[in-house]
């Protein structure tokens, strides 16, 4: 597997039966938006082969993802997962050849980096480490090369530097760029598989928690959400991780516990694997969510989805939205009549609320998502 040297991509013909291997993300949301660049390639390359290295936590939707061929997991707590990761990436390059295309779609991560010249593609796109892994290696002078050094991807600006390339600043877009298979697929496009669950799905999901509080809405509202629902006789079911990981990872705190102690409803936590999500999903009447995975998945599937977003009519905010909103006429969100750039000033490096009062979700009143659910189920 050693190569003296490693080249960017800028959308060459791979020739026959290419190898091709995308690295991604731990994140929910980040292989549902890299989806596009799956059928892309496989569009392009008829014949290729894609190896897909990524995280035990999205592990159900890569293995049964059709245009993905193989696969492992960089982001594994299994203590043989290494040892695991090497004998594979030997094993298929063993078996389909030397990677001709390494595209790393979690490029700002420093073991995607580190892994993108380790497998010692001939081609790379992404971050990626010089092949004698001491150094970045230097992004390439293409414009579909040069963004990736841009840290506002979400601004107004980045779009009007990039306008003769990207149309949007929709995080799928810039990653079919990112690959040269924009002109193979459509990135607004998204499809996921799914396996529908062994009980009833209730009519009405949600979903509370995130890795950033700063994207939170209040529990109180929820509480009023959820009771209006019930009262109109519709079931309603609380979807995410486990408890614990909800508590440990996704800021729930005591909310979410309390919520379905004193209210009628559903806990689903826990109890589908993200497959049987996308499935879950795929039955439910509607679904409200903050900006996290469930959104990602709801919005491929065809859920009726409303994100509860701390964004003013100027799309500015908590919420990265013009990068990472789903394109689909599914999906709709609401606005808040408050307005604050703490968050988009920061990059969204900061995971609590810059401000003393968490105002611009707390300014989303829960008459937004009632006005939104008697239009969806038509009351």
């Amino acid at each position: 597997m050693k190569s003296d040297f490693l080249i960017r991509y800028a959308g060459e013909s791979l020739g026959v039966s290419p190898h091709i291997v995308v690295l991604g993300s731990y994140k929910v949301g980040n292989f549902v938006v890299s989806t596009p660049v799956l059928h892309g390639l496989k569009a392009r390359f008829h014949d290729c082969v894609i190896g897909f290295i990524g995280s035990d936590i999205t592990a159900a939707l890569e293995d049964a993802h059709p245009c993905v061929d193989w696969r492992v997991s960089w982001d594994s707590s299994d203590l043989s997962s290494a040892s695991n990761l090497h004998s594979t990436v030997i094993n298929q390059i063993a078996s389909f050849g030397k990677v001709s295309l390494a595209i790393n779609l979690d490029g700002f991560n420093p073991i995607t980096c580190a892994l993108s010249a380790w497998i010692r593609p001939f081609y790379v796109a992404g971050g990626c480490l010089t092949s004698n892994l001491r150094r970045s290696l230097p992004w390439g002078d293409l414009p579909q090369q040069t963004f990736l050094a841009d840290s506002d991807w979400d601004s107004i600006a980045f779009l009007e530097r990039y306008s003769d390339i990207f149309s949007s600043n929709y995080i799928a877009e810039l990653f079919c760029e990112l690959a040269f298979v924009r002109d193979y697929v459509d990135p607004y496009a998204i499809s996921l598989p799914k396996q529908l669950p062994n009980f009833v799905v209730p009519q009405i999901l949600i979903h509370c928690t995130t890795a950033r509080s700063a994207k939170l809405w209040p529990f109180d509202f929820w509480q009023e959400v959820i009771l209006f629902v019930s009262n109109l006789g519709f079931t309603i079911g609380l979807i995410g991780s486990a408890p614990s990981l909800q508590q440990d990872l996704y800021n729930s705190g005591s909310g979410e516990d309390l919520l379905v102690e004193s209210t009628p409803l559903i806990d689903l936590r826990g109890k589908t694997n993200l497959l049987e999500l996308a499935g879950v999903c795929s039955e439910a009447l509607a679904l409200l969510t903050v900006d996290a995975g469930p959104m990602h998945i709801a919005a491929a599937v065809g859920t009726p989805t409303l994100v509860l977003l701390g964004n003013d009519s100027d799309q500015v905010g908590p919420s990265p939205m013009r990068l990472w909103l789903p394109r689909c006429s599914n999906v709709s969100y609401t606005i808040s009549p408050f307005s604050c750039d703490k968050c988009s000033l920061n990059s969204f490096r900061n995971d609590e609320c810059l401000l003393e009062e968490h105002s611009c979700m707390n300014h989303v009143l829960p008459s937004q998502v009632k006005d939104w659910l008697s239009t969806v189920l038509k009351l």
